[in-house]
This record gives C-alpha cells, sequence and structure tokens, in this order.
C-alpha cells in the first residue's frame, strides 16, 4: 500500500539561493521547475538526490520560520554520507555551519549543519 516518502517540501526564504546551496552544496540536481503563478505560490522546484527529492516552493513574502529550538513538527531531514568527518571538513570549507559537532549515535555517528534559513540537516555516518 505506502511505498516510501515521495518528497519533503521546504519553503526558503530565498528560493534561487536554497536551489543554489542545495544544489552546489550537496549535490542535488534540479529534476523539474514548475512555474505555478498562483499567489502566494510563484514556482515549484524538484531537486533529486539518490531518489530523495526535495521540493522547494518559491513564495511571495514567506512568513519567517518560528526558531530555535525542539518545538511539535517536523525537526530535520538526514543526508546519508560514507565518512562524516570528510563531509563536515568538505562543508565547512562550503561555508556551512556546523550547527552540532559530530558524535556516536545509535551504532553510526551524527552531526547538525544548518541551511540559509536555519534549517537543521542531520549528516549520518551509519
Amino acid at each position: 500500500m505506502f511505498k516510501r516518502i515521495d518528497h519533503v517540501e521546504i519553503v526558503p526564504s530565498d528560493y534561487e539561493r536554497s536551489i543554489a546551496f542545495y544544489t552546489e552544496v550537496f549535490g542535488f540536481t534540479v529534476r523539474e521547475r514548475v512555474p505555478v503563478g498562483n499567489p502566494p505560490l510563484r514556482e515549484i522546484v524538484f531537486l533529486e538526490l539518490g531518489g530523495t527529492v526535495l521540493e522547494l516552493l518559491d513564495l511571495e513574502e514567506p512568513a519567517e520560520a518560528v526558531l530555535p529550538g525542539p518545538r511539535v513538527g517536523y525537526r530535520m531531514m538526514a543526508i546519508e554520507v560514507d565518512n562524516i568527518d570528510d563531509a563536515l571538513a568538505y562543508l565547512t570549507g562550503k561555508g556551512v555551519e556546523v550547527s552540532r559537532a559530530s558524535y556516536p549515535s545509535a551504532g553510526g555517528w551524527r552531526a547538525e549543519v544548518l541551511d540559509p534559513d536555519g534549517l537543521a540537516i542531520e549528516i549520518r555516518q551509519w
């Protein structure tokens, strides 16, 4: 019946900056850009990495996220890596903020970085 998570949807404060971040830093590819023209929604872009899809929405004047700290709702997405130390060195070299250094967790290692809007992304090595 249920097959998989199809995509994760993100509303960024700066649409083009977020597209650049996910494509240039994490290597997502643009699968499709769909003009919508139905205010406040202007466009949707689908970004893909290893079969995982992010859907970014270009909204006119989106409301700011309520940050920081744990709250009800989705907390973060996780991106799996082969080597957490290499991944963190690469990300910091790209100017990505590490919000939580790597530490052992559930049979592997995890760390957290922030996207341009301060949304957490877990970096996971199993």
